[in-house]
């Protein structure tokens, strides 16, 4: 069986990611969608790993093959222990595949994993979750760049966000 996995923060989880997941379910017969849980990084990050999780598992319900689990710690670790061959990365521009090709790289030489690249649809190329949520929060429209459930979500947060800090 062919197994991938698609790893990210995913705060919030965009079309962009979805494209690429769905995507990588076509590739391969099963692909987890592995949410980095960092406890250090989560006071920076808008939504909890438990709210990311269950954002995606609404993303990916209609993809059969597709799987959301978080992990902490080294994603090398989280393949090894899932028997996991492959790493799916999506690839925006040039600047990406720099810095993907070290980890791939590095990632390679720590455990036996190759890292596919898949070039972003042209629709999503200028894409980030950190651009949707610093528009959002200054009140641009960005519901033609994430589900609308993640739109109601990203726009209460930031509305609690912005009232005081409720919801956090």
């Amino acid at each position: 069986m062919r197994r991938a996995v698609c790893p990210g923060s995913f705060d919030p989880v965009t079309n962009g990611h979805i494209d690429i997941v769905s995507r990588a379910s076509r590739l391969f017969d099963e692909v987890v969608v592995a949410i980095g849980v960092n406890k250090a990084k989560a006071s920076a990050r808008l939504f909890s790993a438990d709210e990311r999780i269950e954002m995606l598992e609404l993303a990916c319900a209609p993809y059969p093959n597709v799987s959301v689990a978080g992990f902490d710690g080294l994603l090398t670790t989280f393949c090894e222990q899932n028997g996991i061959k492959a790493i799916v990365k999506g690839l925006r521009a040039v600047s990406d595949f720099d810095y993907e090709l070290q980890m791939a790289q590095m990632n390679s030489s720590l455990v036996d994993v190759e890292t596919v690249f898949i070039p972003t649809s042209p629709e999503y190329s200028f894409l980030a979750s950190s651009l949707v949520k610093e528009v959002a929060t200054f009140g641009g429209d960005v519901s033609r760049l994430v589900p609308p459930f993640v739109l109601e979500r990203l726009t209460k947060r930031l509305a609690e966000r912005a009232a005081g800090g409720a919801g956090e």
